[in-house]
């Protein structure tokens, strides 16, 4: 997660720079400048969500494609069905709404592994997938 989330934050200014781009070249820096000094832009619903969808985008293109992001790869781990094919963009949704869930609950989501028999976590369970372990040959390039 932590070599994800370093991927995430760089995404995450990226899409923040660029849509403040778009707005200067709509607006104009003076006006920009006036709305963020009175506060304005100090929530931005459209930002807000346009962060939100890059960070699904993110996920869910290695999730459904390979069933691996950067991270674990690293690790040698790989979301996936029972069966062994790919999760759709459906349960890719699933995962990452309740893996946001889980750690707004405190991780308890990700903790459940340690309770489950079959170490899965809240959003394995509701997007019925499961992290396999791949063999060291299959990940090391």
């Amino acid at each position: 997660m932590l070599y994800d989330g370093f991927l995430c934050i760089a995404l995450l200014i990226v899409v923040g720079f660029i849509y403040k781009l778009i707005q200067m070249a709509i607006y104009g820096e003076a006006q920009l400048r006036q709305w963020a000094d009175a506060g304005a832009l100090d929530h931005d619903p459209l930002l807000a969500s346009l962060l939100l969808l890059s960070l699904f985008a993110f996920f869910a293109k290695f999730w459904t494609h390979g069933g691996q992001t950067l991270g674990m790869q690293v690790w040698g781990i790989r979301v996936q069905n029972a069966d062994g094919t790919a999760i759709s963009l459906w349960q890719a949704l699933l995962r990452f709404l309740i893996a946001m869930l889980s750690w707004l609950a405190l991780g308890l989501g990700y903790l459940w592994t340690l309770v489950d028999k079959r170490k899965r976590s809240w959003h394995d369970l509701y997007s019925d997938s499961v992290i396999v372990r791949l063999p060291k040959h299959a990940h090391r390039r």
